[in-house]
């Protein structure tokens, strides 16, 4: 683990210390898992999202040279409109 420092208002302390003491487990353990709460829920960036869309273009055959051109009308068929 890395060791790092950071400044909470006193409200945050002492919220903290408060729910460490009856839940049994350190101010650092609870702190730990709200960043990975944070980190989880968090959105992705733009960037991030156009690196993700990258990776599957061009990744699948689809048999037909217009498929760019007319995909509402591929669509259309396929799902009976």
């Amino acid at each position: 683990m890395i060791r790092t420092q950071i400044q909470l208002t006193e409200e945050q302390a002492r919220l903290l210390r408060e729910i460490s003491r009856t839940g049994r487990e350190s101010m650092a353990a609870l702190v730990r898992r709200a960043v990975d709460q944070f980190l989880l829920n968090r959105k992705p960036d733009r960037i991030t999202l156009y690196r993700q869309a990258s990776t599957v273009v061009g990744k699948y055959e689809v048999g037909v040279g217009d498929i760019s051109l007319e995909h509402d009308r591929y669509l259309d068929e396929t799902f009976g409109k």
